[in-house]
């Protein structure tokens, strides 16, 4: 209490001297700027059937979660600094009449950019990366906890980007252990313009310690994307290889292909339509590990979602997505259908006949969603999802009855306000 009482303290004192702003997105850095926003994101979600099937007479849940954060921003024109305190909870976990406050409130984001000149700097901190369309690097910004590194990224901008990464883990001083999935990473990534053409190309370097037995895995993954955008058209592709030696002493050797074509036919309708092929590994494979992994992408955004795919699980078997897009969105509203045709990319095995294969087919998932844009500050947003057709070899690879029904459903309420902003 004696913290939280001081720290009032402070923001009444700095807010006795600061600028009010309606729309921190369109506010700019002049000389020095200290900002003080939030986020308030209650989500109401109902489940069936999400990441894997339920089986018969399954019971749905219901609930409700919550990311709450406080950010803190301090620029000028030699550094930048954020701080986002993050608090997750589902309504009801805790006492109304708290005696101990859970462990669930934590640091997202604190992080110090230094400018060396205009186009050389350095970020270092805790930190979310992104790039491209979150295939390999993503925030996940749907998930609740949203996705953070500890890194340090040097930064160079001119008539190109270039990024260099690099992250080291440890878990309190002990060389044995550590809490993330990797146990030290680095990457280059490269963004050039164009005109109308966008291109990236992303090198990673990912050193992980999979098991107690400390065999240590390099896994590289590399490959370009391109991105174009004129007047109406929209369109990207995109190719990456992954390769190995796995924990397992396999051979790894996998790709990720992804094409995607948007147009808007009105100012208020547009239509997308896309393929992606993820490598698998077939049942019988006994030399190689042709399984693909996006790594720390936003798989959420990918693959439909009800994150039957690549979402806390493996896909060992690859896949093959088929998708079209339908958004109409004549002002502040908005309603779309998304359509996933889903098939695995290698053979699976039929339990009930060893040595034989099941079809590589896998269902249908439609994901319908809409959403109210009150402000850039205020949104409410829903969506439903259902898989229709599933077939045997989806229970084979994410059990459950393929004949039950499998259905999601959210709505979800987002207010970021700015508190205020002081400007020198």
């Amino acid at each position: 209490m004696k913290n939280l009482n001081f720290l009032l303290i402070i923001l009444f004192f700095i807010g006795s001297n600061v600028t009010f702003a309606q729309d921190e997105n369109k506010e700019t850095v002049t000389e020095t700027e200290f900002r003080i926003s939030g986020e308030f994101r209650p989500r109401f979600e109902y489940k069936h059937g999400t990441q894997r099937m339920v089986g018969e007479d399954a019971t749905a849940l219901s609930f409700i979660s919550q990311r709450t954060r406080l950010n803190f921003c301090y620029n000028t024109k030699q550094f930048k600094t954020k701080l986002v305190l993050q608090d997750v909870r589902t309504w009801g976990n805790q006492k109304q009449l708290v005696t101990n406050e859970e462990t669930s409130a934590s640091i997202h984001e604190a992080w110090a950019q230094v400018f060396f000149t205009d186009k050389l700097s350095l970020k270092a901190g805790r930190q979310e990366v992104i790039y491209d369309d979150h295939r390999i690097f993503g925030s996940v910004g749907w998930a609740d906890q949203a996705r953070s590194h500890d890194i340090a990224i040097f930064k160079l901008k001119g008539s190109f980007n270039l990024d260099l990464g690099i992250a080291y883990n440890e878990d309190d001083k002990d060389p044995t252990s550590y809490k993330l999935t990797y146990k030290s990473l680095q990457f280059l990534h490269f963004n050039k313009k164009f005109g109308s053409l966008a291109l990236s190309f992303l090198a990673l370097n990912v050193r992980t310690d999979p098991n107690a037995n400390n065999i240590i895995q390099n896994q590289q993954t590399f490959g370009p994307r391109l991105a174009y955008k004129s007047g109406k058209l929209g369109a990207s592709l995109n190719f990456y290889m992954q390769v190995a030696d796995d924990h397992t002493d396999k051979e790894q050797n996998a790709y990720d292909l992804g094409i995607d074509v948007s147009y808007k036919i009105s100012s208020a309708l547009t239509v997308a339509a896309g393929y992606e092929l993820l490598s698998g590994t077939a049942y019988d494979e006994t030399e190689k590990n042709t399984s693909f992994t996006p790594l720390y992408g936003t798989n959420h955004k990918f693959n439909g979602w009800m994150d039957y795919f690549y979402v806390g699980n493996a896909a060992g078997a690859g896949l093959s997505d088929i998708f079209v897009n339908i958004k109409f969105k004549p002002g502040k509203y908005y309603f779309g259908a998304k359509v996933h045709m889903f098939s695995t990319a290698a053979e699976v095995q039929d339990p009930a006949n060893p040595g034989s294969a099941l079809s590589k087919g896998l269902g249908t998932e439609i994901d319908f969603y809409g959403g109210y844009i009150l402000s850039k500050q205020v949104s409410i947003k829903f969506g439903y999802s259902q898989l229709v057709g599933a077939t045997e070899t989806m229970e084979a690879i994410r059990g459950g009855d393929k004949d039950e029904t499998q259905n999601w459903g959210w709505l979800m309420l987002t207010v970021k306000p700015t508190f205020f902003v002081n400007k020198k």
